[in-house]
């Protein structure tokens, strides 16, 4: 029995029948409803953190300028429990940004980094991969707030 293998003239796709082709088969997003969620997710965050703050405020005699630190770093807890439980991963899909933007998104993906590497071991699995992701923020964090200071003091001058 014989095949047809007969083909067509090869023509190479040009990149805007590609983009055509490509947007036919990808999901349409609602911006809405991820806006939505991401505004009331940080939100909510962002209460729970101001709730935590309150606590150490009123019970352990806190100001509001020393409540700060071990508000943070309850949150840190926090996320790095939900991560490790495989919690935080299900709120950053349906949230987004509103998961990802607060510290308690960092400390994600620092945790989420070792727990993937440590078979590894901890020296070269999770110390030396933990930081991949974060690195970078903690870069850009660095050189953004050393530009600020530099633009504050220079219009200070002014």
């Amino acid at each position: 029995m014989a095949t047809n293998t007969k083909k067509g003239p090869s023509m190479p796709m040009s990149k805007a029948l590609y983009q055509q082709q490509a947007a036919k088969y990808q999901p349409k997003r609602n911006v809405l409803l991820n806006s939505f969620r991401a505004f009331w997710v940080g939100g909510a965050i962002c209460l729970l953190g101001q709730v935590i703050q309150n606590f150490y405020i009123y019970m352990f005699n806190f100001t509001e300028k020393t409540a700060g630190n071990p508000t943070v770093a309850t949150l840190i807890f926090l996320s790095v429990l939900l991560t490790g439980l495989g919690i935080y991963d299900n709120i950053g899909q349906y949230a987004g940004a509103g998961s990802a933007v607060p510290v308690t998104g960092f400390a994600n993906s620092i945790a989420s980094a070792a727990i993937e590497h440590r078979s590894e071991g901890f020296v070269l699995g999770v110390g030396g991969n933990m930081f991949k992701l974060a690195g970078s923020v903690i870069v850009f964090g660095v050189v953004a707030a050393f530009v600020a200071a530099l633009i504050k003091s220079l219009l200070g001058w002014i």
